[in-house]
């Protein structure tokens, strides 16, 4: 049987900046032109503004199907976001569903600074390349994820840019956002999560829910705590049957 490598799809470097005017876009407080003109002003070519455009349709403007609800939800929630950070936690939610290549390198960048708050940068593209194959734009592609996570603050590169810090989390205590980003988490994973071990999922890494967890799921519409045994629970999306 031939193995095919699953499809990387988010290869591009992203600018927290492109993602805020697509959302003000979206929201109805810009309009096209703001965006076309953004992203002239950085001086793509006509290549990689296409690209771009697509990666921030499926972001933000125009999101698969499945994902329109979902999207939809969280631009309401950051319609009135002023702060780099609010936009990050918004653009970081958005990825984990739209992009499963963009979650697994916030995966295994979640896990390797875990312990000391840093790793190595070949280790993380060691890691991507042993899921997704020694591809030549695997390599490109994790790149582009990390230069997009240095962009909207969560790490930084250090070492002359061998190595990958975490920066402070930013700090949520809305229940709608904090239940919005878990519901990401849950949509790239593809599986239900421990509830114990919720706020320290990897692809969360950047975030720090001030609010208990047990009290934002609870409230939330989308989200459901399921028992298995005695003393397991885990959170899961709702089912609708």
């Amino acid at each position: 049987m031939i193995s095919i490598a699953p499809q990387i799809g988010f290869d591009r470097f992203i600018q927290l900046d492109w993602v805020a005017a697509a959302l003000r876009v979206r929201n109805g407080l810009a309009d096209q032109g703001d965006l076309d003109a953004l992203l002239g002003a950085a001086g793509l070519g006509k290549e990689a503004k296409i690209k771009t455009r697509t990666k921030l349709n499926a972001l933000v403007l125009e999101p698969r199907s499945e994902l329109e609800e979902f999207i939809s939800r969280g631009a309401g929630l950051w319609s009135e976001a002023n702060s780099r950070q609010d936009i990050a936690c918004f653009a970081w939610g958005a990825a984990l569903a739209a992009y499963p290549y963009f979650g697994k390198v916030a995966e295994f960048t979640g896990r390797l600074t875990a312990m000391q708050g840093d790793c190595s940068m070949p280790e993380v593209h060691r890691r991507m390349s042993e899921l997704y194959g020694e591809r030549g734009n695997v390599k490109t592609a994790t790149r582009a994820v990390i230069q997009t996570q240095v962009d909207w603050g969560v790490i930084r590169r250090v070492t002359k840019g061998n190595r990958i810090e975490r920066l402070a989390p930013i700090q949520l205590t809305d229940p709608a956002r904090v239940s919005w980003l878990i519901e990401a988490a849950l949509r790239y994973q593809g599986r239900a999560i421990a509830l114990a071990t919720l706020q320290s999922t990897a692809v969360l890494y950047p975030f720090a829910f001030e609010p208990p967890l047990a009290y934002v799921i609870s409230y939330s519409t989308e989200l459901e705590v399921r028992s298995e045994g005695p003393t397991q629970q885990f959170v899961a999306l709702r089912s609708s049957i």
